[in-house]
């Protein structure tokens, strides 16, 4: 059953921003976190083409403008309480992660330690 989006995704509920989980469309892993306002929610729908908020910058950023390993964006699933969304998309270059690694996810927690459980695809120093 289709229904209008009416306020969805809720942008006020954290301050005009909400959480971005980054999935890959074929296998469903967890690439990364990210944030949006409004106008990289907008942005994205626009160009099909994941658009996140930076926080530390304070600007708009398209995945991949730097280093090319963009995201085009699958299908978008928005929570019940429409303050977190659900990106899958196809990662393009196979790295989602800034470290260059496919995942941002490669921290796995080991008894009271953290284990790197990937490599790198490519150096981040290469993609400036």
């Amino acid at each position: 059953m289709d229904s209008p989006m009416g306020n969805l995704p809720d942008f006020e509920k954290a301050h005009g921003l909400v959480s971005a989980i980054v999935q890959d469309a074929s296998t469903n892993e967890v690439l990364m976190h990210a944030w949006m306002n409004e106008t990289a929610w907008k942005r994205t729908l626009q160009e099909g083409r994941a658009v996140y908020w930076s926080r530390s910058r304070k600007a708009l950023w398209r995945k991949g403008e730097v280093s090319g390993n963009h995201q085009v964006v699958r299908e978008i699933l928005v929570d019940c309480d429409g303050d977190s969304v659900l990106l899958k998309v196809d990662q393009m270059g196979g790295a989602a992660c800034h470290t260059g690694r496919r995942s941002c996810f490669y921290h796995k927690v080991v008894g009271s330690s953290f284990r790197i459980i990937s490599s790198p695809l490519f150096s981040p120093d290469d993609a400036s």
